[in-house]
């Protein structure tokens, strides 16, 4: 058996060293890329959900945990990403295995140590922080964000302090309690994987969770968390290479709002 086929599909009373389980969030690394080895990719049900097969036999994580998917949902739409390879296996081209795998191998294990990294984003959420000018830009953060507010402060009771420019500002204890016990009532470590994703590539726990609770879209909530860019673009041109970078984490934070939807 290869060893891409043995990380894959292990092999019973396997003791060898376990790889790295966070190594399935660093899917842009570029290693060269493993060989297709096998000509059928789907999925059974089982009593801990719907686990990858391919050619039939279960697959696992990374981490060798058994690569399970707690919905049918998300099941076909990761199998369809392991039917969709060619050749070889290319990471970047699956975000939703990628999420699955740190849902499993670095989230599940680590359930109290991600809420307390999400935690540490209600006292500096992106919408605290509004420019002081030009006005287009003062308007356009407004009409993006006040409603994001609004909802926070029906939804969790979190009234959140605004501040102009980069200063700090600190949040009042109660707002971010009511936001920390908001990640903490996440417990599927796969809407928490979809949270953790949202809020880093946007700086805005507050998005991130409209997202979670469908307050937002993922068009709505990647445009809201990107007025600045967006001004700046309209202002002064646009970059390809920022553009392109930008493109990468659309990606990416599409696909965690995909997760999320699908569990």
């Amino acid at each position: 058996m290869s060893d891409v086929t043995n990380e894959w599909l292990g092999e019973p009373g396997d003791g060898g060293e376990r790889p790295d389980p966070m190594r399935s969030a660093r899917g842009h690394a570029k290693p060269a890329l493993p060989r297709r080895f096998y000509q059928e990719a789907g999925f059974a049900e089982g009593p801990d959900g719907f686990r990858l097969t391919l050619d039939g036999r279960p697959a696992n994580t990374p981490a060798r945990n058994p690569l399970s998917l707690p919905t049918r949902a998300l099941a076909e739409k990761v199998a369809a990403e392991w039917a969709a390879q060619a050749i070889v296996i290319d990471p970047a081209k699956m975000p939703l295995t990628r999420l699955a795998n740190t849902s499993i191998d670095g989230v599940a294990p680590r359930h109290a140590a991600v809420v307390e990294d999400l935690c540490a984003y209600a006292g500096t959420d992106l919408v605290a922080y509004r420019a002081g000018d030009p006005e287009r830009l003062v308007s356009a953060q407004a009409a993006a964000w006040d409603p994001i507010l609004d909802w926070a402060r029906e939804a969790f009771g979190a009234r959140v302090i605004l501040s102009e420019g980069v200063m700090h500002v600190t949040q009042p204890s109660d707002t971010v309690r009511a936001l920390s016990e908001a990640v903490a009532a996440v417990d599927s470590p796969f809407r928490l994987a979809g949270l953790h994703t949202l809020t880093t590539l946007t700086g805005s726990l507050l998005i991130a969770l409209a997202v979670l609770r469908g307050r937002l879209t993922p068009a709505e909530a990647w445009d809201a968390a990107h007025v600045d860019e967006t001004y700046q673009a309209a202002v002064w041109g646009g970059d390809a290479e920022a553009e392109a970078r930008l493109a990468i984490r659309r990606a990416e934070f599409e696909a965690a709002a995909e997760l999320i939807a699908s569990v």
